[in-house]
């Protein structure tokens, strides 16, 4: 996945511009910033459900379009209803044909590939389990094996950690690396805490303001880089052998393109 010069704006707000962004097979790339920054929709972008203001989006060497079954997308966890009848099953199946119109016929094929994801994201347990009882980390599971399903190059996934506990935190992400090794997925894991994920991390992409940095984790979560971007002192604090990014300025005027999907801003980043 490319972006040449990107560009992206609403109105008179510049969410990023002049943005060169290259994922790479097997790459595990974090997206970081505060609420409204642009991070969500940047997914958008390579989604094909939002158009650059200026620049290019390229997948694969062709101009990023919707439904492009190379590329797999993990939502953030948001809990199924009370009463939603859909099993577990029925859930990974979605990211095989729910793209299709009409209801799917049985085939033992379809059957055997459903059972193959679950497997590889350890649900089998639950296969036939209505989604409205199991638990967040276990919807989670589920929707890694959906957005497996079609053979994915690319893994976008947009907070996949958000109310999580540290073990599910632990599991989902754990889950996604291993599958990034295996297949050589390239991964763009927007969050706002780094740190269930830091040990896995190519590479950093921090949001702020209109602006970017982008490196190893080392090299743009620095005092000096972070206060540098926002314009303003950010301390990057290390103690008992952990790193937190404090005093990053609350957005204000959050996009609401962006707003709906990004937690609270100010949240420091922090990282063991």
């Amino acid at each position: 996945m490319r972006l040449s010069a990107a560009s992206l704006r609403f109105g008179d707000r510049t969410l990023w511009h002049d943005l060169d962004l290259a994922v790479t097979r097997g790459e595990f790339v974090a997206v970081l910033g505060a609420n409204g920054s642009g991070k969500t929709s940047l997914l958008r972008v390579i989604l094909g459900q939002q158009r650059l203001s200026s620049g290019t989006a390229e997948f694969l060497g062709e101009p990023v379009s919707r439904g492009n079954r190379h590329i797999g997308y993990i939502p953030q966890q948001k809990l199924a209803d009370e009463g939603t009848p859909l099993r577990a099953r029925d859930l990974v199946a979605l990211g095989l044909d729910g793209h299709r119109f009409g209801v799917p016929l049985p085939s033992a094929s379809r059957r055997r590939e459903v059972d193959a994801l679950l497997a590889a994201v350890g649900a089998e347990d639950y296969a036939n389990v209505p989604i409205a009882t199991l638990s967040g980390g276990e919807q989670q599971r589920l929707r890694v094996g959906q957005a497996l399903a079609g053979d994915p190059r690319l893994l976008l996934c947009d907070e996949p950690l958000i109310s999580l506990d540290l073990a599910h935190q632990r599991a989902v992400s754990e889950l996604i690396d291993r599958h990034r090794r295996e297949r050589e997925l390239g991964v763009l894991f927007v969050t706002h805490d780094v740190n269930p994920v830091l040990d896995k991390v190519d590479r950093v992409l921090y949001l702020a303001g209109g602006r970017f940095r982008m490196g190893t984790p080392d090299e743009v979560l620095r005092s000096e880089v972070l206060s540098e971007l926002y314009g303003s002192p950010v301390d990057v604090i290390r103690t008992r052998g952990r790193v937190i990014v404090v005093g990053t300025p609350d957005a204000v005027h959050a996009d609401h393109h962006d707003s709906s999907h990004e937690p609270g801003t100010g949240t420091p980043v922090v990282m063991p």
